[in-house]
């Protein structure tokens, strides 16, 4: 009967930590600002991302045209968007300043102009 409730105890116990960690997540997923960016032929809109140092932000980039890529050296961001689709890309801003992006996938002719840039502010 004893080992029964240490069985008992230990599945509760593993199922606490299990909500604990549902909650958590679902809690930090609130939190997270969502930007979205189209990338088309040859521009991203908006091209200029404000941000706050420490503030969690989901960058979700679509496509409306064809395969293009979103590139952030800086900040060591790099993501592929296939055409007519959507991709998150979730950043936590380390450190202030004005960081430049760009298509890192070629799209033709116009490809070197489809460029933006992250400010991070405090």
């Amino acid at each position: 009967m004893k080992r029964l409730d240490k069985h008992k105890t230990v599945l509760f116990l593993v199922m606490l930590f299990l909500v604990s960690l549902q909650l958590g997540k679902a809690k930090s997923e609130e939190t997270e600002r969502i930007i979205s960016i189209t990338a088309k032929k040859f521009e991203y809109n908006p091209s200029i991302l404000e941000l706050k140092l420490g503030e969690p932000v989901v960058i979700e980039l679509k496509s409306l045209d064809r395969k293009h890529g979103f590139k952030v050296p800086a900040l060591g961001l790099e993501t592929v968007v296939k055409g007519g689709e959507t991709t998150r890309v979730r950043i936590v801003p380390d450190k202030v300043g004005e960081f430049p992006f760009h298509c890192s996938v070629f799209c033709g002719s116009g490809h070197e102009d489809m460029v933006g840039k992250i400010v991070v502010k405090k």
